[in-house]
């Protein structure tokens, strides 16, 4: 996503342009501890069709919040890695977790998804 300076630059808003894809900040999540593969990604977040799994990768990897490595071998191997741009959403993506976290408490319910801390 590249800005242009006619644009209304918003701080949240550019935030969320950048994560605010359905998966996108689940994808970012489970990347935080280390490199992972499509089906890896897949069965983390199984709601996420496949088709939109890769539209979302493909958009962070365009964005320069992830990197992707393809290994010359047969199946293709390919690892989605985050950058250290991306890395440096690890603490908006915590301070997300914990914020979600208290509201499902205080309504009664657990968390009942793939992310941990």
């Amino acid at each position: 996503m590249k800005l242009q300076p006619t644009e209304i630059n918003c701080p949240v808003g550019a935030t969320l342009r950048l994560i605010g894809g359905k998966y996108k900040s689940l994808i970012l999540w489970h990347l935080v501890p280390g490199s992972l593969r499509f089906g890896e990604l897949h069965r983390l977040i199984p709601e996420a069709t496949a088709k939109m799994l890769t539209q979302q990768l493909r958009e962070l990897e365009s964005d320069n919040l992830l990197s992707r490595k393809v290994y010359p071998v047969v199946p293709p191997k390919v690892e989605y890695t985050l950058t250290e741009f991306g890395m440096s959403l690890k603490p908006i993506l915590s301070a997300m977790y914990d914020w979600g976290l208290s509201y499902l408490h205080e309504n009664g319910l657990e968390a009942n998804c793939s992310m941990t801390v």
